[in-house]
């Protein structure tokens, strides 16, 4: 067995982990693994849905913000002011 150090645990939270994997019957490297997995589970969805969803504006819509940023771009001074 490999003995790890994690810093910056509070003596409240540690008892929290160790009664939780207790509670599961499960020993503590495991609930460690289990709650790395399930966190980066979540991390996972939150970008699938954001990556992955439904368009936020119309195709239309999207065609008109391109032509309004391209004449945009033509008027003077538009270059300098993004140069600076």
């Amino acid at each position: 067995m490999e003995i790890k150090i994690i810093k910056g645990i509070s003596e409240e939270k540690w008892v929290l982990f160790k009664t939780l994997a207790a509670k599961n019957n499960e020993s503590m490297g495991r609930t460690f693994e289990i709650i790395i997995d399930e966190y980066a589970k979540k991390e996972n969805d939150i970008l699938d849905k954001i990556f992955k969803g439904g368009k936020t504006i119309s195709d239309k819509e999207a065609d008109e913000m391109k032509a309004e940023l391209k004449k945009m771009r033509k008027e003077k001074g538009f270059r300098d002011v993004i140069s600076h």
